[in-house]
């Protein structure tokens, strides 16, 4: 089981906002095309949404399923990968000061990706966390760096009167 963690510097809110737009579910998820919705609205139960995943000259259609949701802390997706099979996928949010600890945590499922998980497969899995994390915290990061003053100092959310 592929789990990672990093502390993003934004809000946990800032952070769902991105994992709750599932037009953006490619700016963030490495390999992956334009994204759209499919069924249901996302991340309700049982919404899905399409995209391609591009491995050199070749174009996957894949689709991913939301199995569980708990707004604003939790998503919980199943991957669904054509031949290469099914993969669970987490994602945690925790407030962590003024910041969101955010926790994925992947395992195969069925098929291919199941039948020849081994330590390599989870090396990789591992590499593409960290680049998958860095890619959201950038968006996320991007948003919150809107919200700061011309000399760099972070203008306070509303009600909290913290800097």
């Amino acid at each position: 089981m592929a789990v990672r963690h990093r502390v993003i510097e934004a809000d946990p809110a800032a952070v769902w906002d991105v994992l709750a737009d599932g037009h953006r579910y490619a700016e963030w998820v490495v390999g992956t095309g334009v994204s759209r919705p499919k069924h249901g609205h996302w991340p309700r139960r049982d919404a899905s949404i399409a995209y391609e995943i591009h491995l050199g000259p070749f174009r996957l259609g894949n689709e991913t399923v939301v199995r569980h949701c708990r707004e604003g802390s939790l998503l919980e997706l199943e991957i669904m990968a054509g031949f290469l099979g099914t993969a669970r996928f987490s994602i945690e949010l925790r407030e962590w000061g003024e910041h969101c600890l955010v926790i994925v945590d992947e395992h195969p499922l069925q098929g291919a990706g199941g039948a020849l998980h081994n330590a390599g497969v989870e090396a990789l899995i591992q590499v593409r966390h960290r680049s998958m994390l860095a890619r959201l915290a950038r968006s996320c990061e991007d948003g919150a760096d809107r919200r700061r003053e011309p000399s760099g100092r972070r203008v306070p959310a509303e009600g909290t009167g913290h800097a």
